[in-house]
């Protein structure tokens, strides 16, 4: 009968203590608990082939958990198909989000959302407006199920045939997950670089990329409208920005290493240049493939790539980084600076001052997390900057591109890895829904004047 009470106290403990987080906390814990459960499954004998550490297994979970991609064991030799298969539910749950899956349980077993779980699901998909979050949700779960179907089918078509029937879906569905959440874990020990001039793998992976990293309300805003003039300026700005960062980074990248005998100019013909120089421009935006050898990469192409990878995607998708809608919002607030405007105007709309300090904010405070940790991996590790700094900046965007370091680092250096993957994922989501929630403020302040510039 005690021991009866003492259970029934210690679990309406625990009931008041959960449901008493805030998104932001449900969040982070959602996601650190994914990544403890990993670890322990990736710990089992059935998971490898050969026994690895603990350190290892975290940091392998917490980059499958957060979507990352940056390995310290071969992903392909050292786990078994039941490993495999848990770095994929690893990935799948942190692509889409754990509140997402959880949420969902909840909607079709009550039939209803309520003010807690919707606020959940703003936290997931980074949004401060109500919004049909129902519809939201629904589309997010049902599209990535389209896609990741998709992906497998045009990937199959290459891979069945050299593998066979068994090996070669495994190896197409693994590949198209992992791509569209923009996890960026391949099978091979070199990623896809044996598929370098292979139009129809570039195709599929890139696509898987884009969709996974454009962001969900996008999408939904696409296929419920039918004109690009009635698109939301979120929507507006992802498209034309999506393009025009992809078009302008392959430039840069052909151009860049075109001499470099090490990566372009060793392919023949300029259809594998004109590929891989595509392929390598789309990847830093948070997905972690690659078709070249990246620590083969010249230090400008290197110091190009580490901008991408802080960008990184959409907002409320599979991807990482600051977001390209915040560096527009960003880029559009300098211009119109310069213009002496009061604020930025883009396709007829005006963007408000509080989306403009959010951003402003975001950045900011990314740059200090990334910075702090870069600066102490120069503590930690005897490696050249250049590589320090890209492995800092592919660790906090999520991105999971690597110069060739990572399975050399010290254990202090997979360890501030590990912490830069976690706040990469959950930081600025959580940043955004903080910033989101305004307070008046009862005294007001005489203002004064600060020298700038």
């Amino acid at each position: 009968m005690k021991f009866a009470l003492l259970g029934d106290r210690l679990f309406q403990q625990v009931k008041t203590h959960v449901l008493g987080l805030t998104p932001p906390q449900a969040l982070v814990l959602s996601y650190i608990g994914l990544c403890f459960v990993g670890s322990l499954l990736l710990k089992l004998p059935a998971a490898t082939q050969i026994p690895i550490s603990w350190s290892q297994a975290i940091f392998t979970a917490v980059s499958a958990s957060t979507v990352t991609g940056l390995v310290v064991v071969d992903t392909g030799t050292h786990f078994t198909l039941l490993g495999h298969w848990i770095l994929l539910f690893l990935m799948q749950c942190g692509g889409l989000g754990l509140m997402t899956f959880g949420i969902l349980i909840i909607h079709l077993m009550k039939g209803q959302l309520g003010l807690k779980h919707r606020a959940a699901l703003r936290e997931s998909f980074n949004q401060s407006g109500q919004g049909d979050l129902r519809r939201l949700m629904f589309w997010a779960v049902g599209f990535t199920a389209i896609m990741e179907l998709l992906g497998t089918a045009m990937l199959a078509i290459q891979w069945v045939p050299e593998m066979g029937w068994n090996r070669g879906l495994f190896y197409s569905f693994f590949h198209a997950l992992s791509a569209f959440n923009n996890a960026g874990f391949a099978l091979a020990h070199d990623g896809l670089v044996a598929y370098v001039a292979n139009p129809l793998v570039n195709i599929a992976i890139s696509l898987l990329l884009i969709c996974g990293g454009i962001g969900f309300v996008v999408v939904a805003d696409i296929i419920g409208k039918k004109r690009f003039a009635q698109y939301s300026l979120h929507t507006k700005l992802m498209l034309i920005g999506t393009i025009a960062i992809n078009l302008v980074a392959m430039l840069v990248v052909l151009v860049l290493e075109y001499g470099n005998p090490a990566t372009l100019a060793a392919l023949p013909g300029w259809g594998a240049k004109l590929w891989a120089s595509w392929f390598q421009a789309v990847t830093p935006r948070s997905a972690g493939y690659n078709t070249l050898d990246i620590g083969a990469l010249l230090p400008s192409t290197a110091f190009f790539i580490t901008g991408l990878m802080l960008i990184g995607g959409g907002s409320g998708s599979t991807a990482g980084g600051i977001k390209l809608s915040t560096f527009l919002v960003v880029l559009l607030t300098t211009w119109a600076f310069l213009r002496k405007q009061e604020r930025p105007v883009v396709f007829g709309r005006s963007i408000q001052l509080d989306i403009i300090r959010k951003s402003l904010a975001i950045i900011v405070i990314s740059l200090l997390c990334v910075t702090t940790g870069i600066f102490l991996l120069t503590i930690t590790e005897t490696a050249a900057f250049l590589d320090l700094a890209f492995e800092g900046v592919s660790a906090a965007a999520t991105v999971g591109l690597s110069r060739g370091i990572t399975a050399d680092l010290s254990l202090a250096g997979q360890a501030i890895i590990v912490i830069l993957m976690v706040i990469g994922r959950v930081g600025p989501l959580t940043i955004a829904f903080t910033l989101a929630t305004t307070r008046g403020e009862s005294i007001q302040y005489p203002s004064g004047q600060v020298s700038i510039g």
